[in-house]
């Protein structure tokens, strides 16, 4: 099999191809205006390098972070948004929390809601929570709204009306109004149908991104599929969703809230995957691009799920707290993510030195790439500490003299510091940041970081993870071969996979086992519905929500094979018990309720042998100036496809490959495997 998997990061677009069961990168920039042409130029890269015909691709995989770029930057169509009478305040309440600095500001203003009110429209319906209707829909009352929204021109429409996760009659009813009235093919998208789970607010705001980002996702994906055919392929797309599975691309484009972490997810698996084959089922995942650095956790061989996160979120909690960003609603790997990647820009404000989350991106990139920019970044401090080469990245040729200057001017200066001290600061203060985002995954879910390993994947993660690994008390950190483009590697190994819900709220003592068979029976088969599969094809998780009656949040459990029990109740309920517990520390066993029932559905992948690394091509010794310690020492650098595997080495040492470059501190020593992975320890103290 011939497979393609390419990842847009906010700085590099990396793309990885096995062919023959070899593998061949790139790492391209990416390309901000049109991102498909940084990605064709890996493309073109990595079939040229592999003598392979554009024809005989078979799977192509793409990660694209198009979704999260059009929330935050407010890049999405015009949409009206439609919901019952009275609750038409509802998004510009929403859920606010201010936080660090913010909490001291006299001028603080909540941001704009996503939606103007003048393109909110309001019907009279009343649906209650079990679903009777206590007011009928005004159909005269709707078609006047109808008409209203076509005339404002809008790209699509988003309903979300009172408790239509327990009755849709009223949602589908008022969709197909609007629809008679709105030019063909304009989207119409319900809550019923994007996620239909208890929650007015979260519903309202992911079945409103859902139709924000999904005419842009859609016209992007068929760009895509249009440039790929004009270059010789023709393989089917399929895009990474924030669960860890893929989805077709038509399917991506209906459902493109589900891609919102689809980059980061995919890191995840790749962290999962590389863990598995050593035996590590305990992992924390690591991914530093030139942007973000982002942290998941992998228990038990599987990454950890979320129902819930935010999008532009703010605060100590990796980019999650609720209240400072756009709530979502659909299940994505459990990720926290900060503002340090190598892009990031060192900036100084009332004499403090601050590291983003300010990126120079690609364009024009941190000063060291000589593209025009001036202005520090966490890339530059590296370059100056001497954990980068001058050689760079592939192509890209790194300038000492530019980060010099630039960390000089802008940090050193109004410090009162020299260059080096000033770089040492700046690297110091970033690797502080990332050890939030392993907080937030770790300790704030109850989990003691210090007996995982920490999984580096990223171009500038092996550049940090050592570091990062001794802040937080991790002794052994794990780095893949091609790490640098870990993401992308992660999409060939990723099933194809799609999760529904409904709301199923009922005391867990009292509830039905025949009705949520039922409900479970329902989900499944629209599941294999979306993606085509028939029959009893792929593998199905079921799963519920539970909470302690009268509490807001619940935990999702999961449900053992075969039909729902009443013993398969209880045992869940025995499990959210112990997850409370492990979570919060309390021993509770009041009454609890059952809120939602999920089934997922995934096909495995019909992933790519790989071979071993090639053997060891040997290269000359030499040595760099690093720093450690709080002094600059003369270091071995070596190349990875020079190492043996099985040889083992001690820091501090860098070891280089075209993707990153792996800093090794004192203190530790690794080894390398035939996989081309480097395994490395910490000593004793």
């Amino acid at each position: 099999m011939t497979a393609l998997a390419t990842d847009i990061g906010g700085t590099f677009t990396d793309v990885v191809l096995v062919a023959d069961g070899r593998v061949h990168v790139a790492k391209t920039l990416t390309t901000p205006d049109d991102p498909a042409e940084g990605l064709l130029r890996g493309v073109r890269r990595v079939l040229a390098d592999a003598g392979v015909a554009p024809a005989s691709v078979d799977r192509f995989t793409h990660a694209t972070t198009l979704a999260t770029n059009v929330i935050l930057e407010r890049r999405g169509v015009p949409v009206a948004f439609v919901t019952t009478r009275g609750f038409g305040s509802m998004l510009v309440l929403g859920r606010q929390a201010r936080v660090e600095e913010e909490r001291y500001d006299l001028a603080f203003s909540p941001g704009e809601p996503p939606v103007p009110p003048s393109r909110v429209f309001e019907v009279p319906e009343r649906v209650a929570a079990d679903g009777t209707v206590l007011t009928p829909l005004d159909e005269a009352a709707a078609r006047r709204v109808a008409e209203r929204v076509a005339d404002l021109g809008v790209a699509a429409v988003a309903i979300c009306l009172l408790h239509s996760c327990a009755n849709d009659a009223h949602e589908r009813r008022l969709a197909a109004l609007l629809a008679e009235r709105l030019p063909a093919g304009t989207p119409v998208v319900t809550s019923s149908e994007v996620w239909p789970e208890l929650g007015e607010y979260e519903r309202a705001t992911t079945t409103l991104m859902s139709a924000y980002v999904g005419p842009v996702m859609g016209a992007y994906l068929r760009r895509l599929r249009d440039r790929l055919a004009e270059a010789g392929i023709t393989a089917p797309v399929h895009v990474m969703e924030s669960a860890g599975g893929v989805l077709p691309a038509e399917l991506a484009a209906s459902r493109a809230v589900c891609t919102i972490e689809s980059g980061p997810a995919a890191g995840v698996i790749a962290a999962a995957r590389e863990g598995a084959r050593h035996g590590l089922t305990g992992l924390i995942s690591f991914d530093m691009g030139g942007t973000t650095a982002k942290a998941g956790l992998v228990r038990d061989g599987r990454p950890g799920v979320t129902h819930e996160f935010q999008v532009g979120g703010k605060g100590s909690f990796g980019g999650r707290r609720p209240g400072t960003g756009v709530p979502i609603k659909v299940p994505a790997i459990d990720l926290a993510e900060v503002g340090s990647g190598g892009g990031s820009i060192a900036w100084v404000e009332a004499g403090t030195l601050r590291v983003g989350p300010r990126s120079a991106g690609a364009a024009p990139g941190p000063a060291c790439y000589g593209r025009g920019g001036t202005l520090p970044t966490v890339t530059d401090a590296d370059l100056v500490l001497g954990y980068l080469a001058p050689e760079g990245f592939g192509d890209l040729r790194l300038r000492p003299g530019l980060a010099e200057d630039a960390l000089a001017r802008h940090v050193g200066k109004p410090l009162g510091v020299d260059v080096v001290e000033a770089a040492a600061a700046v690297h110091d203060i970033a690797g502080a940041q990332m050890g939030t985002a392993v907080h937030v995954v770790t300790v704030r879910r109850g989990v003691d970081p210090r007996g995982f390993t920490l999984v580096a994947l990223g171009g500038a993660a092996p550049t940090h993870a050592a570091g990062l690994a001794e802040r937080v008390g991790i002794r052994r950190v794990l780095v893949p071969a091609r790490c640098g483009v870990g993401s992308a590697a992660g999409l060939l190994h990723a099933d194809l996979a799609i999760e529904r819900s409904r709301s199923f709220l009922a005391p867990a003592a009292a509830a039905d086992p025949a009705a949520l068979e039922a409900v479970l029976a329902g989900l499944e088969a629209a599941c294999r519905a979306d993606l085509a599969v028939g029959g009893a094809r792929g593998g199905v998780t079921r799963s519920v929500g539970i909470r302690f009656a009268g509490q807001a949040h619940a935990f999702t459990v999961g449900l053992g094979p075969g039909p729902v029990t009443r013993e398969a109740v209880d045992a869940a309920v025995e499990e959210f018990y112990a997850r409370y517990h492990e979570s919060y520390g309390i021993d509770l066993r009041d009454p609890a309720e059952l809120t939602v029932a999920r089934a997922r559905v995934s096909l495995p992948a019909d992933a790519p042998d790989v071979r071993g690394t090639d053997p060891p091509r040997p290269a000359p010794g030499r040595t760099r100036r690093a720093w450690f310690g709080g002094a600059f020492h003369e270091v071995p650098v070596r190349e990875r496809t020079a190492c043996v595997p099985g040889e083992p080495f001690t820091g501090p040492c860098v070891i280089i490959e075209p993707q990153a470059s792996l800093v090794v501190p004192p203190g530790w020593h690794g080894v390398l495997d035939d996989h081309g992975a480097v395994s490395l320890e910490r000593g004793p103290e």
